[in-house]
């Protein structure tokens, strides 16, 4: 049995869906004496009368009331640096109408339920609670609000269509673990008893924990903290997880994964990942290690996050149909401190096509959250240059393609070896590759980008416009209609995979370099 804290996760009611009732009435034969006394006809009347008020008394027992999930305390939504507010939200109804409907809802978790663990509040509550103090530059306490979407964006009323503003919000790109955190609890496959779980998620806040420790002089000790505190409560005190070794349990992590892969005391960011209970676990993070089998990467949090199905196909139409002028554009910030910085090349090449190329300038934050300079220059442009970040990947992709903006791309590790679950498979349908080695020798971006005709043009942008959906995240908390998110192809695809280590039966294989493997 696991041991579940007095704190709850959430205060939030979720409602238990009924199971699908077995509406084929068993075989009867009764023997009646006294039918002998009436016709033939009035015999096979009181038979039909006994099968519809057998069947009768099933459905019944079925549409009976359904109970509710005991009230979760200590979920914090509107943040501030004093106090934490809970808030409540009305339970889901359960639509019965139809047989068919039934079978739907019997067929949605058919890879299995998730169990969420109610970790103590020493973890994330306090990272709530210290929202002021996680960054020395500035508060993160409003990207912790609303759920993790942070606060509506109306400064985009004059860029986005009028009809669509309410679905705008001004989303930390760290904002991930907070956004699966609030989602995850009202899932449709969420269930309350561990024993009836294939799947255990660990609502740890690991990105905000450790940043408060990334940008001053702290030991390794400190940065490590937090992380094993939490593997070690699970360990200690629930044993679903020493029964998998962690193979059915997953996270998501709010950062890149190179901020928790630590090996050296002095090296940037925490071990997190590289601690033994941490090996086997799933790990959903904006940027994953491509050679490592339990990280997959999901998209950057953008600030697009849709209330409705209509909401979605109204921001296709915006996009699909909109009067580009410009060529193509880069949105970025030169780093001085690295040699050749390529983004710097990119600024300068850029600067000299300004009749085709248009560029927002990023140097000293110039770009952070609040500003539409953004994307009104993608939703103008063709094409957009996306060379890589700080790392490998930056939320610039996301926010491009939202815009139907065409990526360009200079590293394959920046889109095509991340976000498989995400993105089209094949790569040219959506995105143009420049090896960066050849604009440092010269080749003209301008003539590349030229060399693409207006029907493929449109057509790269159309799958673009298809694949949207899959890189935003929606504002209910029980997801869209008829349209799966991010969030919601990110799940299901962390259930198929437990799914099928169960019925494959594998088994661990711990090597001695200390990454895990799987065979069969």
């Amino acid at each position: 049995m696991v041991v579940l804290n007095s704190n709850h996760s959430s205060p939030d009611h979720l409602l238990k869906k009924p199971k699908m009732p077995d509406l084929t009435p068993d075989h009867i034969s009764p023997t009646f004496p006294l039918l002998n006394l009436f016709s033939v006809h009035c015999r096979f009347c009181i038979v039909i009368f006994v099968l519809l008020l057998q069947a009768l008394l099933l459905l019944l027992s079925y549409y009976r009331p359904s109970s509710f999930y005991p009230p979760r305390h200590g979920f914090p939504s509107s943040i501030s640096r004093s106090s934490i507010i809970t808030t409540s939200t009305a339970p889901a109804s359960v639509t019965t109408t139809t047989s068919t409907s039934i079978i739907e809802k019997a067929t949605r978790c058919q890879f299995g339920k998730i169990f969420v663990y109610d970790l103590p509040p020493m973890f994330n509550i306090e990272t709530y609670r210290n929202c002021d103090k996680l960054n020395p530059w500035q508060s993160r306490c409003e990207a912790l609000s609303n759920g993790g979407y942070g606060r509506q964006a109306a400064e985009l009323s004059g860029v986005v269509p009028r009809n669509l503003v309410h679905a705008w919000y001004w989303t930390n790109q760290f904002a991930s673990e907070i956004i699966f955190h609030h989602r995850i609890l009202h899932h449709k496959c969420r269930t309350e008893e561990p024993d009836s779980a294939a799947a255990f998620y660990i609502p740890f806040y690991a990105g905000f924990a450790v940043e408060k420790y990334l940008w001053s002089e702290t030991s390794a000790k400190e940065r490590d903290k937090h992380c094993e505190m939490v593997l070690d409560w699970i360990q200690q005190q629930q044993p679903y997880f020493n029964r998998s070794n962690g193979l059915d349990h997953f996270i998501t992590m709010g950062r890149i994964t190179w901020d928790f892969r630590r090996t050296r005391d002095n090296d940037w960011g925490s071990h997190c990942i590289y601690t033994p209970a941490m090996m086997n676990i799933t790990r959903l993070l904006i940027e994953r290690n491509p050679w490592d089998y339990f990280d997959i990467g999901v998209p950057y949090p953008t600030g697009f996050h849709p209330s409705t199905d209509s909401d979605v196909s109204a921001w296709q139409e915006f996009v699909r149909s909109r009067d580009r002028k410009t060529l193509f554009c880069f949105a970025g910030a030169t780093r001085r401190f690295i040699r050749n910085d390529f983004r710097g090349l990119l600024l300068s090449h850029c600067r000299n096509e300004s009749d085709s190329c248009r560029v927002v300038d990023c140097t000293g934050n110039r770009c952070s959250d609040g500003t539409s300079k953004i994307l009104q220059t993608f939703l103008d442009s063709d094409f957009c240059l996306q060379p890589r970040g700080d790392s490998f990947t930056r939320k610039s992709l996301f926010d491009c393609m939202l815009a139907g903006s065409i990526p360009v791309f200079f590293w394959r590790r920046t889109a095509y070896f991340q976000y498989q679950l995400f993105l089209p498979v094949e790569p040219e349908s959506y995105s143009v590759f420049i090896h960066r080695d050849e604009v440092k020798n010269g080749t003209s971006l301008r003539r590349v980008l030229e060399s693409y005709s207006k029907e493929e043009v449109r057509r790269m942008r159309e799958k673009i416009v298809e694949f949207i959906p899959r890189i935003v995240y929606a504002k209910p908390i029980g997801g869209l209609e008829n349209i799966k998110d991010a969030f919601e192809i990110a799940i299901d695809g962390v259930l198929k995979r437990i799914k099928e280590h169960k019925d494959k039966g594998y088994e661990l294989n711990m090597p001695r370099d200390g990454y895990s493997r799987l065979k069969q």
